[in-house]
């Protein structure tokens, strides 16, 4: 944090917001801050090359463009971690996967231990002939996962990553508004143009006067026309939005935990609503109940510490009268990067793995849930 100035630090919060889609939104950014053109490119290339931004591109919703995808948790020997988590990664669906450890409350059996230890999320494009479950089966296999199960979101609360950069903010704090949840599917798919442009979009953006003029190349498009057609990508959602992703640790957040609360089915929308509005929480997700796992909400919390998540994970369960959660704490980073779409390097995965889909493996869908992958596990519950 001390290499930037309070410039830069309102310059960090305004590219998180969103980047305007215009020929030169680095102007635009400038005149929003009393900076210059220039002064915008040179800053946002010095905290790039100083490692607090990521990436510059547009964040899409991955239901919205027809993939489908879900977290899965896998049981793991702990002796077969790695070379399983390399399996795992080698997926390009795969965008996070990481080892987690933790024990459930006391109320689920004292130091139970939770069935699952890797937790990853898995995407497979509209074209998948294998399928999401199938895919699955095919990793659970490959990595002799000893359990297996899908949690694909049943109703999205919040779903964005924005981290606060004034250095002043401390402890919980709420936020009113409306959040992209992302609920639905796309009315219509998108055309081979609106392909193209999804496929240059996500690409980090050059910092230049006129950083879209290449990608408008790309498209077969004039600059002008490829921008009103990502505005219009921006209107029906499926864009959530063109902005910077920046690196956790670098910029001050070393906490975060994934924290799974038990909630009774009918208090699932207020209880969602409400852990929502608490700015730490950056995704706030329902997902099926099973016999061996109670939690319907789960919560990404980010911090500037761990002692600040267990605060705000607390002021959570203080808020929402739900007492019964658990957090699970990140232990290994095994991959975290940006879902590419409609690269076609999942084809060359599915071909490769369709000779390996396990016989038993019939995952069967029921109210949006779905079973477990080893054929002997009981049905969800939600």
């Amino acid at each position: 944090m001390l290499e930037m100035d309070v410039i830069d630090r309102k310059l960090l919060d305004a590219i998180q917001a969103g980047i305007p889609l215009v020929e030169r939104p680095y102007r635009a950014l400038g005149e929003s801050l009393g900076l210059t053109e220039d002064d915008v490119i040179e800053r946002v290339a010095r905290l790039k090359a100083e490692g607090f931004v990521r990436n510059i591109g547009a964040i899409f919703d991955t239901s919205r463009l027809g993939y489908r995808s879900s977290l899965v948790g896998f049981r793991l020997r702990e002796e077969c971690v790695d070379e399983a988590a390399a399996q795992i990664n080698a997926h390009p669906g795969v965008s996070h996967n990481y080892l987690r450890r933790y024990t459930l409350p006391d109320t689920f059996g004292v130091n139970a231990c939770c069935p699952y230890n890797v937790w990853f999320t898995l995407a497979v494009s509209p074209e998948s002939r294998l399928g999401l479950e199938s895919s699955v089966a095919v990793l659970a296999q490959d990595t002799g996962a000893e359990a297996a199960r899908l949690f694909p979101a049943l109703r999205v609360f919040k779903i964005g990553v924005r981290l606060d950069m004034d250095t002043d903010a401390a402890g919980v704090r709420k936020e009113e508004g409306h959040f992209f949840t992302g609920n639905g599917h796309s009315e219509r798919g998108l055309d081979p143009d609106e392909r193209r442009i999804v496929r240059v979009l996500q690409d980090d953006l050059p910092l230049a006067g006129e950083p879209f003029r290449e990608a408008a190349r790309q498209c077969g498009l004039g600059v002008e026309m490829m921008l009103v057609c990502a505005q219009e990508l921006l209107q029906r959602h499926i864009m959530r939005r063109f902005a910077a992703i920046l690196h956790h640790r670098k910029a001050g957040y070393t906490g975060n935990v994934m924290a799974a609360w038990s909630v009774p089915e009918e208090k699932v929308e207020a209880v969602g609503l409400q852990m929502a509005q608490f700015r730490a929480v950056s995704h706030c997700y329902q997902r099926p109940t099973f016999p061996d796992w109670p939690f319907s909400l789960f919560t990404m919390v980010h911090q500037k510490s761990r002692e600040a998540c267990e605060e705000t994970v607390a002021a959570i369960s203080g808020e929402t009268g739900i007492e019964h959660y658990t957090m699970l704490w990140t232990v290994r980073e095994f991959k975290k990067v940006r879902l590419r779409y409609f690269t076609g390097e999942d084809t060359a995965w599915e071909e490769k793995a369709a000779t390996r889909i396990p016989p038993q493996a019939h995952l069967r869908p029921s109210d949006q849930s779905w079973t477990d992958i080893r054929t002997t596990a009981a049905a969800p519950t939600t």
